[in-house]
């Protein structure tokens, strides 16, 4: 494999609001380049590309060629879309609504192979392309009894497509399900129950090679951190399981190690706590039976102030708010970039190379007047990054 990858690396630009193609360049020549030129090296756009976006590119015969010259006139290669947010990722509040539609509807399958075909005009020469999506649906909002058979059915269709998409014109897209904290494919071991069943059937409708070939997970770090799982281990079970890695989102999560005795810290945490974002909070506690993991769907202040008896005595919280992969700490709390040095390395024993971006999308949720201008905090997650692949 190709180490530190050849391809430049990318961040993914849900962090600029876009609901036109108009907006989405804007926030490119405001924002992506600024940042390239405070980087001074090759750069890459990881796009988002909300669905009135897609449905613009499409309406014109000429709308996805000429937004592919706009993006070689500004020198940004594209090889992967987040197409996880479906709808309007700015508006005041996302929470929970970021997962719809989920995958039992013809819509997220159709957004999703709306972006496929765009990917496949965008990709630069000889490479393959891969787009992250939503990990089939928020548990909360996907009790229904036929939710996962219906699922399997429409990722199974997707799959068709892509390898239809890829003989039509020799460019190959991957499908990256991407595990998120409470949500219906959030473990490892869901991931690897759930791909058991989907390769299964697959194989019963000779959809096997079309199935492994397209589909596999995005592995955004930080979101198995807030799990408490070990991560270079679950990069191993899921690459003995044959899951393909199609997309690594380099993220990292807040950390507050011994809530009880740490008031300033949770003080602190309680400032992170905003309407937009669900920021998912998982607590591990040692006990004598054995380590036990409390979450809570969303952090709030009140969590924060006056946790619980359960969440006051743990060890540990760890909280889905992602904060700059350059961080070690912030402020009073800590960061989970330990594991990004730890899943990287195990990133880097696999026998291909997955596409790698930075995906700090909260810079403009984050509380306090230090952060620093967009395109400089971009730059310095994207050096930093680059130096710690470098030194795997």
């Amino acid at each position: 494999m190709d180490w530190p990858p050849v391809l430049p690396l990318s961040y993914c630009t849900n962090v600029h609001p876009g609901q036109t193609v108009a907006e989405v360049l804007q926030g490119l020549d405001s924002h992506a380049l600024a940042a390239r030129r405070k980087l001074g090296r090759p750069l890459a756009v990881g796009l988002w590309l909300a669905a009135p976006v897609i449905a613009e590119l499409h309406e014109s015969p000429d709308g996805i060629r000429e937004f592919a010259a706009e993006l070689a006139r500004r020198d940004l290669p594209c090889y992967t879309l987040n197409a996880f947010p479906y709808g309007n990722f700015h508006q005041d509040r996302v929470k929970e609504q970021v997962y719809l539609p989920d995958w039992t509807t013809a819509e997220r399958r159709d957004y999703t192979l709306g972006c496929a075909r765009v990917l496949a005009a965008l990709l630069p020469e000889g490479a393959d392309g891969s787009i992250s999506t939503v990990p089939l649906g928020f548990k909360e909002l996907s009790d229904r009894p036929d939710f996962l058979n219906t699922g399997v059915e429409q990722l199974l269709a997707t799959a068709r497509q892509l390898a239809a998409l890829a003989r039509e014109t020799g460019r190959t897209i991957r499908l990256a399900i991407e595990p998120e904290p409470c949500c219906v494919l959030e473990t490892t071991e869901e991931v690897r129950t759930f791909f058991r069943r989907l390769f299964q059937e697959a194989d019963e409708q000779g959809l096997g090679e079309a199935v492994r070939e397209h589909l596999g997970v995005c592995y955004d770090i930080c979101h198995q951190s807030v799990e408490f799982e070990d991560v270079d281990q679950s990069i191993r079970q899921l690459a003995a399981d044959g899951i393909r890695i199609n997309k690594v989102h380099i993220t990292c999560a807040l950390e507050l190690r011994d809530p009880g005795r740490n008031e300033a810290a949770r003080r602190q945490l309680a400032t992170f706590a905003e309407p937009r974002y669900l920021h998912q909070t998982f607590a591990w506690t040692r006990e004598p039976h054995g380590d036990v993991i409390r979450h809570v769907v969303d952090l709030t202040p009140e969590l924060a102030l006056d946790p619980p008896e359960e969440f006051q005595s743990a060890d540990y919280w760890r909280i889905h708010f992602h904060v700059p992969v350059d961080a070690e700490t912030v402020g009073e709390l800590g960061t989970t970039r330990d594991d990004l040095r730890r899943a990287l390395k195990a990133v880097r024993n696999l026998p291909y190379t997955p596409h790698l971006e930075v995906e700090t999308y909260t810079w403009g949720v984050l509380p306090g007047e230090q952060k620093p201008e967009l395109s400089t905090g971009l730059a310095r997650e994207l050096d930093a990054t680059w130096q710690l692949l470098r030194a795997l």
